[in-house]
C-alpha cells in the first residue's frame, strides 16, 4: 500500500487501526494460549471473560441502568426485524405494533415484522424521498400498542432523530445500527435498542441487543430459541456457539472508545467531522445534500453532484487518491461518506480537500 486509504464504506465499515493491529498481533496466539480466539470454545473461561468484559464496557460507556440485559445475537440487525415482534407483540392483545418509516431500513423493519403482528405505520417520509424525519405527535401513539419502533439514524440518507418521541407507557424500540455509541443518549428512555455490529462495533453478522428486563416475558410460544431474548438472556448469549470472534473484536472496540474519552468525547469529534463536510456542501451549489439541514446526523453524509457523469468521475478519482467506498447506495445514488467513530478527522479533512479541488477543476 503506497498511500493511506480511508474507508468511507457504510458497512462493513472501518475499525479503529489500533484494534485491527491488536487483532493481528493476537490472532495466532490469544493470551498466550497458543491458539487463536476463533479456535477456543465459547464455554472456555478465557472467552467467558471476553464476553463479560465487553458487556461491562458497554454498561460503563452508556451508564446503562442495571435493569437492562446486554445480548449478542445471531443474524445482525436484519434478523431483529423479525425477532422484535416475536418477542414483544404479545404485550398487546391485538399484537398491534407501531412503526415510523424514515428510510430504507425502517421500511424493511416493518415489512419483516408483518408476519408476526398487526403492524401499523403511523408516520412516514416516503413521499419526500426520506429527506426528513417524519413528525410524531404523542397523540398518534396508541397506548394499547406493544411498542413503537423507530430507526435512530438512516444510513442511506444521513438523517437521524435529534430527539426521540415521547411514548408514554409504550416501549420505544430503536434500531441504532449506524449510530450506536456515536452520541450520548439516556438509555432509560428506551425499552430496547439494537445494532448490527458492522458500523461502530465490530464485524458483520452479529447484533447487540439491549433490552429492559420486564420486556423479556412476552415472547410468542412459536419464537425459535435463538430468536428468543429471554432464552438468550438466561444463557448470557451462549444458547449455542456464539460468534466468539465478533464479540472479541467488539470488546476491543469498546476498550478503544473508552481510551478516546468515552461517548461524550467521540460525539464532539463526530460533530466536528460532519460539520467540515456539511459546511463545504452548504457553501456551494455544486454539491447538493440529500437531507434537510435540521435532520442531519453525523454518521452518514450523502450528497449529489450536478450530473451522474461527474459523480462517476468523482468516485474514480477519489479512489485513486485513497478515498475508498464513497459510492452512494443503489437506491439513492450519488456520493455517501460514512464517517463512523473509527474514521479519523484526517480522513474527513482529506475528503473535504479533494471535494474542493474537484469542484475547482470540474465546476
Amino acid at each position: 500500500m503506497s498511500q493511506q486509504v480511508y474507508n468511507f464504506g457504510a458497512g462493513p465499515a472501518m475499525l479503529p487501526v489500533p484494534v485491527m493491529e491488536q487483532v493481528r498481533d493476537e490472532f495466532l496466539n490469544f493470551q498466550g494460549m497458543g491458539v487463536s480466539i476463533i479456535e477456543i470454545s465459547h464455554r472456555a473461561k478465557q472467552f467467558e471473560k471476553v464476553l463479560l468484559d465487553a458487556q461491562e464496557r458497554f454498561r460503563q460507556l452508556t451508564n446503562l441502568p442495571d435493569n437492562y440485559k446486554i445480548l449478542f445475537v445471531h443474524g445482525g440487525a436484519r434478523m431483529q426485524f423479525s425477532a422484535l415482534p416475536l418477542n414483544l407483540a404479545g404485550r398487546s392483545a391485538s399484537k398491534k405494533c407501531l412503526y415510523v418509516e424514515s428510510g430504507n431500513f425502517a421500511k424493511l423493519a416493518n415489512k419483516d415484522a408483518k408476519a408476526f403482528g398487526d403492524i401499523q405505520v403511523i408516520a412516514s417520509s416516503a413521499d419526500t424521498n426520506y429527506d426528513r424525519i417524519p413528525a410524531v405527535d404523542p397523540s398518534m401513539i396508541d397506548q394499547d400498542a406493544a411498542y413503537l419502533h423507530v430507526t435512530g439514524n438512516n444510513t442511506l440518507y444521513g438523517s437521524r432523530w435529534q430527539t426521540f418521541p415521547e411514548t408514554g407507557a409504550v416501549p420505544l424500540i430503536v434500531d441504532q445500527t449506524s449510530e450506536m455509541l456515536s452520541r450520548v443518549l439516556d438509555y432509560s428512555k428506551f425499552g430496547c435498542v439494537y445494532a448490527g455490529l458492522q458500523k461502530n462495533l465490530g464485524p458483520a453478522g452479529t447484533a447487540l441487543v439491549v433490552i429492559r428486563e420486564d420486556l423479556l416475558e412476552y415472547a410468542s410460544p412459536q419464537t425459535p430459541a435463538l430468536l428468543n431474548y429471554k432464552v438468550c438472556a438466561g444463557d448470557n448469549s451462549l444458547t449455542n456457539t456464539a460468534n466468539t470472534f465478533a464479540i472479541y473484536v467488539t470488546g476491543l472496540v469498546l476498550e478503544w472508545l473508552q481510551q478516546q474519552g468515552g461517548v461524550a468525547a467521540i460525539e464532539k469529534i463526530n460533530e466536528q467531522k460532519a460539520k467540515i463536510l456539511y459546511d463545504l456542501i452548504d457553501g456551494t451549489d455544486y454539491f447538493r445534500g440529500v437531507i434537510l439541514p435540521e435532520f442531519r446526523g453525523t454518521m452518514n453524509v450523502s450528497f449529489n453532484l450536478p450530473s451522474e457523469e461527474l459523480e462517476a468521475k468523482f468516485l474514480k478519482e477519489a479512489g485513486e487518491v485513497g478515498l475508498y467506498a464513497l459510492k452512494g447506495h443503489r437506491s439513492v445514488g450519488g456520493i455517501r461518506a460514512s464517517i463512523y467513530n473509527a474514521m479519523p478527522l484526517a480522513g474527513v479533512e482529506k475528503l473535504a480537500g479533494f471535494m474542493k479541488e474537484f469542484e475547482s477543476k470540474n465546476g
